[in-house]
């Protein structure tokens, strides 16, 4: 018989499915991590695990993050975060440190998250950081609960600003969540610097063939779009305009709405486009043969954690 792959996403839906049973009922909206630290050794995940320790600041720099065993008692493991993210980047980072608890511990006695380490190239670390990502993002953002939130709701970044608030969640991983969970054919696109970072679409996307048009290397912000328009920082409601000014094998008639979002120093965007509706082309198949990951994929593989 053929043991089924833990995967992060199922993992995630496992502790929450235990949360409901201990608690008699739905999970709060906030889900509570010290509740899933206490509660992991004493479930199939926990194996051979008595404690995992509360939380603790690193003292240590560059240190975005840690899961470390005990080396006195092997049976226990503690959790670091840095002390100067907000908080919920350290929710985020509490979550992804779980995930590797629940994911890796059998590999590693340690896992250090700081950018000097995931930095090293090394293709192990990359899809481990990546995993523990997904299992952060499905545990703080309940697939069924997220769901029912954006179903049939009207999106704009006030919206979705507003539902991270109320997730304890950063904005950029309320909306990463968003387009991987989305049925509309979305693209979040995160720019740094003036230069694209990553490019990140959901499942209607793909099977329509839309994509950012990329001419440049490193590419930035296409002519005619709010994202290349330093004066307008921010635009939450949205701006409707021809989808091909971004998607170059959009039909003419097709439209979309931008959306933008800078950060204080401005020098971190976010473009929020929400295409409007296609069907995939029958005859076109060949999106069954596009690399499975987008920008962001390579982002994370190449260890580089977005600001959540």
């Amino acid at each position: 018989m053929t043991v089924e792959a833990l995967t992060p996403s199922k993992a995630a839906s496992h502790i929450i499915k235990w949360m409901r049973a201990y608690l008699g009922g739905d999970v709060p909206l906030v889900t509570d991590l010290d509740l899933v630290r206490k509660m992991l050794p004493s479930t199939p995940y926990g194996k051979g695990v008595k404690e995992i320790k509360a939380p603790m600041p690193a003292t240590w720099s560059g240190c975005e993050g840690a899961l470390v065993r005990n080396p006195v008692d092997v049976s226990e493991w503690g959790i670091f975060y840095n002390p100067d993210a907000r908080l919920e980047r350290r929710r985020f980072t509490v979550a992804h440190e779980l995930g590797h608890f629940v994911l890796h511990r059998d590999s590693n006695d340690a896992f250090n998250c700081n950018k000097a380490a995931v930095y090293s190239g090394s293709d192990t670390l990359a899809v481990i950081e990546r995993e523990a990502n997904v299992f952060a993002s499905n545990l703080l953002m309940p697939g069924d609960v997220f769901g029912k939130a954006i179903n049939g709701s009207r999106i704009d970044l006030r919206f979705l600003s507003d539902l991270a608030n109320k997730f304890e969640v950063s904005f950029e991983a309320l909306c990463i969540r968003f387009i991987q969970f989305t049925d509309q054919r979305a693209i979040l696109v995160c720019w740094d610097n003036g230069f694209l970072n990553y490019e990140c679409r959901s499942s209607k996307a793909r099977m329509t063939r839309a994509r950012i048009h990329r001419r440049d290397d490193p590419q930035e912000p296409l002519p005619g779009t709010l994202a290349a328009d330093d004066d307008v920082a921010q635009e939450w409601e949205g701006a409707e305009m021809s989808a091909a000014i971004w998607c170059p094998e959009e039909a003419p008639h097709m439209q979309l709405r931008e959306f933008k979002h800078s950060y204080s120093e401005r020098e971190r965007v976010l473009s929020l486009l929400i295409l409007e509706s296609a069907e995939p082309r029958p005859w076109d198949t060949s999106w069954h043969d596009e690399e499975t990951e987008d920008s962001y994929d390579r982002f994370i593989s190449k260890g580089q954690l977005p600001v959540r």
